[in-house]
């Protein structure tokens, strides 16, 4: 069959457009899979990306400022910084690291002027109620603008006055102006008052440890066989181990306390760390007596040592006679480190063995080897309990019974430490001696005719009509006396020296 050119070309044409029509067909459904494709995985990235942005930024929110300004990562917890520094951030101050004495002064300052401009107007208060007879005010006004200015000079010499001249505590007043010179060592008022009255506090001390020298003379003329002195001693030993643990927070009464000591019965409510503070008390107590007390010669390190095993050993058998590994932080004392511990006592046994010493009057002595003890702080714990042993057995030594400090009494105590360790180690002597002649006086009194039974030896009564030239916050310090079952001895009463003023210099 014969077809013409024309519809040849046009049937080829026509499957031609075909399938080109199918091909174009199969490319288009690709495509458009391949677009769906995109489409979703872009909506996915989206979604993740959107996600991960707002934890983010939450992130990111919850973060200091500063410490991402600065790449300062930080633990979970950190209790102290491991070089000595503290970063402290505010928003207008402090963009280092200072070291820590620095640091503390700063914020001393910066904390300190509105008590300091408060004390100041308390002050001035004070001096109109003292022009305007106003005394009871006028004392109260001052107490405060001491207790918010404790190192302002001009406070402490003005408060000095006051107790001098309205008050006639020339030994307090005196405390004050010494003070006053520790901060501002030519502080002119301060300078005036501290060389007038010098002479007059000392010949009052002097008067006092002459008074306890005879006090003592007449309880060591007592025979050992008396009763009462029998009881009495008895009975001060339990009061000397249940006010010196309390010190430290024991809670146990007396009555509790006396029945650890003597029948070791457990305390119902009490924990085990209380009982064997007693108990190690008690041990450390009979070694004094059966060894120390009656010993003559030097004493060493090991005695000390020996003390400390038996305070220290019912409760921490490891640390007991061992001197510290580590630094330890006391109040706003800081002793030194654990390195220079052994010189340290190095020089403090050669200082106790030194003729100077040994010349002072022995309450003197005995309260300067505690305070000493006590300021290098040589043990993990025990050192308040350890250094008053020590004291005690000192005394007895020297024919005194041994003292206490009252529990009640811990905060004198403990300002007296505090006082001492700024450099007027007096207020601390002072305050030995008071408790020293308290104990004497409870001791006559229990031996007298006048007592039919042992006092309770913290009774306030015996002291209401005491006119003492020591000044301290409360007249009935320590009825609470203690003695260990000793006899008296030697009878050196040298009471020449003056060489306490700088045994704080000779610590460190």
């Amino acid at each position: 069959m014969f077809v013409s050119r024309e519809k040849l070309c046009y049937v080829l044409n026509e499957e031609k457009l075909a399938y080109v029509k199918g091909k174009n067909g199969e490319n288009g459904n690709a495509a458009m899979t391949v677009n769906r494709v995109i489409v979703l995985l872009g909506f996915v990235s989206g979604v993740a990306v959107a996600v991960i942005g707002t934890l983010l930024s939450q992130y990111i929110a919850g973060l200091p400022k500063d410490s991402l300004d600065r790449n300062d990562y930080r633990h979970v917890f950190i209790p102290l910084p491991s070089e000595g520094r503290l970063n402290v951030y505010k928003e207008t101050i402090l963009d280092v690291a200072l070291p820590n004495g620095q640091l503390i002064r700063q914020l001393e300052i910066e904390n300190s002027r509105a008590s300091v401009a408060e004390a100041l107007t308390s002050l001035h208060l004070a001096l109109e109620m003292k022009l305007t007879g106003k005394q009871k005010k006028a004392i109260k006004l001052f107490q405060h603008a001491v207790a918010l200015a404790p190192h302002h000079p001009d406070i402490l010499n003005h408060y000095g006055e006051f107790l001098e001249y309205t008050q006639n505590d020339v030994i307090k007043a005196n405390e004050y102006y010494v003070r006053a010179l520790t901060y501002q060592p030519n502080h002119e008022g301060a300078l005036m008052n501290s060389q007038r009255t010098a002479r007059v506090v000392e010949e009052l001390d002097r008067r006092i440890l002459r008074r306890i020298d005879e006090k003592r003379n007449a309880l060591s003329a007592i025979p050992d066989n008396n009763a009462a002195l029998i009881r009495a001693k008895k009975e001060a030993y339990f009061q000397h181990i249940y006010h010196t643990v309390g010190i430290e927070g024991n809670t146990m009464n007396l009555a509790q306390t006396r029945a650890i000591v003597e029948t070791r019965t457990a305390i119902a409510g009490k924990s085990i760390d209380e009982h064997n503070e007693i108990l190690g008390l008690d041990a450390a107590m009979k070694y004094i007596n059966a060894t120390l007390v009656n010993r003559v010669g030097s004493i060493s390190i090991k005695d000390i040592l020996e003390i400390h095993t038996r305070v220290l050993g019912h409760v921490d058998p490891v640390e007991g006679g061992q001197f510290r590994r580590t630094q330890v932080y006391v109040g706003g004392h800081v002793p030194p480190g654990p390195g220079d511990i052994h010189s340290l006592m190095d020089e403090f046994a050669l200082w106790l063995n030194s003729e100077r010493a040994i010349r002072m009057h022995p309450v003197r002595y005995a309260a300067l080897a505690h305070y000493k003890l006590v300021h290098i702080h040589p043990f993990s714990d025990g050192n308040g309990r350890t250094s008053r042993l020590l004291m005690n057995m000192i005394l007895m030594q020297a024919g005194y019974p041994p003292v206490i400090i009252h529990k009640q009494h811990r905060h004198t105590y403990y300002e007296n430490l505090r006082i001492a360790n700024t450099g007027n180690v007096r207020p601390f002597v002072r305050f030995i001696a008071e408790c020293t002649e308290q104990t004497l006086d409870l001791f006559l009194w229990a031996t007298s005719e006048f007592s039919r039974q042992v006092p309770a030896l913290s009774q306030d009564t015996l002291f209401t009509e005491r006119q003492s030239t020591i000044a301290l916050e409360d007249d009935s310090d320590s009825g609470a006396t203690d003695a260990f079952d000793n006899d008296d001895h030697d009878d050196d009463d040298d009471d020449d020296d003056d060489d306490d003023d700088d045994v704080v210099n000779d610590n460190n």
